[in-house]
Parts: structure tokens; sequence; C-alpha cells
């Protein structure tokens, strides 16, 4: 049952903000019910309702915080069906595509909560008073990570379910013991009610406080911005543009308590095909590249946004395969009527630019509207791409741009003008990795994920996986948004020095209730601790 409204304190709220319709981009047809934007006041009781919360939340144990998890997991399997028909209708995504991503959805609940049932993710360190030490004895000193405290999550319009509701922002935020309070995003309203409905059942059949969670609807502008400047708020996950992320960070780091951001915003993946590859499977390589930089209609954060190619005739072969894969491709509806016309307004943009070449523009079928995107592909050399580097930014939506190079000294100086990107992609044989190891260094500090011999699209939910980079990538290389090392965003090491042991954390404690993993005197072990004496 959809009702159109935001979920605070457990309820659905009507409040009086902004009023909005979701849309099926593949009919252009309105979707019911109308949605009703949060008030500045119901933003004031939900974030008031997180801070309550956080007083509890922030001591549950990690095995009740499991339960809570895999109860999300299980409630959103339990809909399943009407989840995914929702988000195709809203996104017009195909529901292969969409219960892939609920899959991957339920499934980094669920290994968030084998993290924190287990425990040794807090990182505690213990080093046992020293009384006797000369010249001077040693304090018993502890540490371990402990929540920030509420957390601002914003929906992002091309995961309707792994990167909104209750995707990766939201289940190591709850993971690592912080409320979260979701803003929508206006793309797909109707599957976020869904989800978030089972995140309030989760929540209430748990024995939780309400304020553990709350939906709100609005404008990124008004309730967003003012949900990341209110002071009960201690963190933000983001994923989206970089005008959008900026702006965040910016009101974030205005505030008089500045609080960290971690945000997902602008990467082009560039893909390096090196000259043995090329030439013994260019052809392969082109079909690779094709599906990769098309699929979702481009609308992937990893999408390959260029491509580098040596000027000669392999190069040329690889050119003519892309060429011949794009005249051949279906066209699609993009999430938006604003990302649509964006696309548009860029690639005709690129379409003018005297020092780019346009390969190739698929050809519309006669159902296409105003929302589907033709895929496209442009071609500039080195040395104009030097030039102008602006010709290097994003454009989202299914376009790649083909750089020709003279030589291992041009290419060298090309990555190196790169900014921060999530992934960055070799292609080669045994004998040009090997040859390879200065551009692997380089590339080292330019991107978050390195790949051999693969395409960057498809991102793997596990304890390995960075999803980040320097920035415009995201705002901090220092951290990842998918795997379970994103729960280290949201908490902070927390001494605790000549405490009485009952008073430690229990993750502190000399008799290592819980059987975690620790570092005591440097080295790790899940033994007890001797009291002193």
């Amino acid at each position: 049952m959809l009702y159109g409204f935001s979920i605070i304190n457990g309820e659905s709220r009507q409040g009086n903000g902004v009023v909005f319709s979701g849309l099926d981009p593949a009919a252009g047809a309105v979707l019911d019910p109308v949605y009703h934007g949060a008030s500045r006041e119901e933003l004031n009781l939900a974030a008031d309702l997180a801070e309550e919360a956080f007083v509890t939340y922030r001591k549950v144990s990690g095995k009740e915080k499991a339960i809570f998890l895999r109860h999300i997991a299980d409630g959103m399997e339990s809909i399943a069906a009407e989840v995914v028909e929702r988000a195709h209708r809203e996104t017009a995504l195909t529901e292969a595509r969409l219960k892939g991503e609920l899959a991957r959805t339920m499934n980094q609940l669920r290994l968030f909560a084998q993290v924190v049932e287990e425990g040794s993710w807090v990182n505690a360190r213990i080093d046992p008073a020293q009384p006797d030490r000369k010249p001077l004895p040693r304090a018993d000193i502890r540490s371990v990570l402990r929540p920030l405290g509420p957390i601002a999550v914003f929906g992002s319009s091309n995961f309707p379910l792994a990167f909104s509701v209750a995707g990766g922002d939201t289940a190591s935020a709850l993971a690592g013991g912080n409320p979260v309070i979701v803003k929508s995003h206006s793309a797909h309203p109707g599957t976020s009610e869904l989800v978030g409905q089972v995140i309030s059942r989760s929540v209430q059949k748990c024995g939780l406080p309400p304020g553990v969670f709350a939906l709100l609807y609005g404008a990124g502008t008004t309730i967003g911005a003012a949900l990341v400047e209110h002071p009960n708020v201690k963190g933000v996950g983001f994923t989206g543009s970089l005008t959008a992320g900026r702006a965040l960070m910016d009101r974030a780091a205005a505030r008089k308590e500045p609080i960290p951001c971690f945000m997902e915003m602008s990467s082009v993946n560039p893909v390096v095909v090196l000259p043995e590859a090329l030439h013994t499977r260019a052809a392969q390589i082109a079909g690779g590249l094709f599906a990769s930089f098309t699929l979702g209609v481009g609308q992937f954060c990893t999408k390959p946004g260029l491509v580098y190619l040596p000027r000669n005739d392999d190069g040329d072969a690889l050119v003519a395969e892309l060429k011949k894969q794009v005249e051949q491709a279906a066209i699609s509806p993009m999430l938006t009527e604003e990302i649509a016309k964006s696309y548009r307004s860029e690639v005709a943009h690129r379409q003018t630019d005297s020092a780019v070449q346009m390969v190739v523009e698929a050809t519309p079928s006669d159902d296409c509207g105003s929302m589907h995107a033709r895929p496209v592909v442009f071609q500039v050399s080195g040395d104009e791409l030097m030039r102008k580097p602006e010709l290097m930014s994003e454009i989202f939506g299914p376009s790649t741009l083909v750089i020709r190079y003279e030589g291992r000294k041009e290419l060298t100086a090309l990555l190196r003008s790169l900014e921060g990107q999530l992934t960055a992609t070799l292609h080669g044989t045994a004998a040009d990795i090997a040859e390879s190891a200065d551009l692997i260094a380089l590339l080292e500090r330019k991107a978050g994920r390195l790949i051999v011999n693969g395409f960057p699209t498809g991102v793997e939910v596990c304890h390995a996986m960075v999803h980040g980079g320097p920035y415009p990538a995201t705002s901090d290389s220092r951290n990842t948004s998918v795997g379970t090392l994103a729960i280290y965003r949201f908490v902070r090491p927390v001494c605790y020095q000549d405490f009485p042991d009952s008073m430690l954390p229990t993750e502190l404690q000399n008799r290592n209730p819980l059987e975690i993993l620790r570092m005591v005197n440097g080295s790790m072990t899940r033994e007890v601790v001797a009291p002193a004496a």
C-alpha cells in the first residue's frame, strides 16, 4: 500500500512541502499516488527522534543489529515482486536488472549482519597498564570504534535499491550503530516507500526506538540541504552528480560543527588498451567495451567514458568494430527527463567542438520518446585532449570518448592529467602488463579500483571491494561505499584510559566476552587479558 507520505516515528506523515508524482520513463505516464514533501517541522522531528534513538541504538549489541539487518533483508525478499514491479515502472530498468539489484541489496544487508555479529570489525586495541615501567609507568589504554550519530543518506537516481533507502550507505550506517534519515530520490518515490515501510516494520519488530529510521520526501535543494545542516546529523552518505555533491559538501563544511561527508560524484573510468592486446583481440575488447558503456543506458558511475588507443591500424580496427556495434544498438529511455535532457545537451555540445570527431551515433527508432538516449562514440587526438582537458568530463549516459595517442610518452602524460576516478582499466597480454609497472603505479594514484582485462561496470559486494577514489570521484579517497569496509565511514575511534573493567565497552573488557579478535600489546589475539594486579 502506497500513501505518498514521509515515514517518521514509524508512521506515515503527509507533510506540507512540494507535491510531486513518480513518472514512467518508458510510457511517459504519471504514476499514483501523489507524493508530499516533508515540512521543515517534520525534518526537525525526524532529526530529534534520531538523536533520541542514538542514545539507545549506539549500545545495541552486534548480535541484535545482525537480527535487525537480516529482518530488513527478509522483509524485502517477502515483497520482492511488488518492489521489482514498481521499480520497473518508475525507472524503465529491466526486471532482470532490478531482480539482480534487489538480490545485491539483500545480500549486502546480510553481509553486514555477519560482520557485526562476529564483532572483530570494531578494531579493539588494548595496551594494559605497566605500573613498573621505567622511567615512567604506562596507564591502561584501550580504544574501540564507536558510531558517529544520526546519518543523512541520499538515495541515488540510477540504483533505486542498492544505493537508495536500504542500500549500502544505510546498511553500513545501521551496522555501525547509527540511526539513519534517508532523503528519497524523486525518480523512484514508490519504490522508496515500499522499502521504507519494510525498514520501519523491522525497527518495530526488533524493539528498537522508532527514530532509528526515517524516510523523507522533498527537493534536495530544500529538504536535503536542511538535513545536512541540522545539528543532530553527524555524517552524510551521497551518490549523485558532482554539482549536487559539492553543494552538500560545502554546506556540511560551513556548519558551526562541520561533519564528514562521503560523496560519490563523478568518474570517467579510463580504459587503456595496450599494443599486444589490441593487435590480438580488438574485436573482443570492442564488444566488451560497447556492452559496458551502454549498460543501463550508460547510467552507471563506473561506465567507461574514456578509452585510450594507439594511433595505428589496430586502433582503427577496434574503432570500426565499435562503430558497427553502436549502429545496431537499441535505443532505451533514461531514468528521468532531467537526466535525458542533460545527456542530449552534453552530446550536442561535444558535436560542435571542432577538435572532436563523432565516430557514430545510433539511429533512433520510430517509438523513441524524449527520454530515450542514443548511444554515441566520439574520438579525439591525444594532443587535442591535452589542450582541452574539459573533454575528459563525465557525460552521464551511453557515450564514450576514444583518445588516440602517439606512443608511450604521450599516453603517460595523458594519464597523468586525469582527475580522481573510481576505476582504471588496463587491457593487455602478460607481456603488456609486465611492461606497464609505471602505468600501474600512476593509476594507483588516480583510482580506487584497478582492473586488468575486464570492464568496470559490475561492482562485487564483498570484504575487499573498494568503490571510491580521489576527488572528484569521491569526497574522501580513504573510504568505500561498497563492501564491508564501508562501515568505517560512520564510526570514530574512542580511547578509554584507566577505566574500571565493568565500565568499559564490552569489546574492551578483560575477559573478552564476545570472543572477538583484538590487538593486545601489539599482537592480534582472542585471549583474555589478565586483570591488573
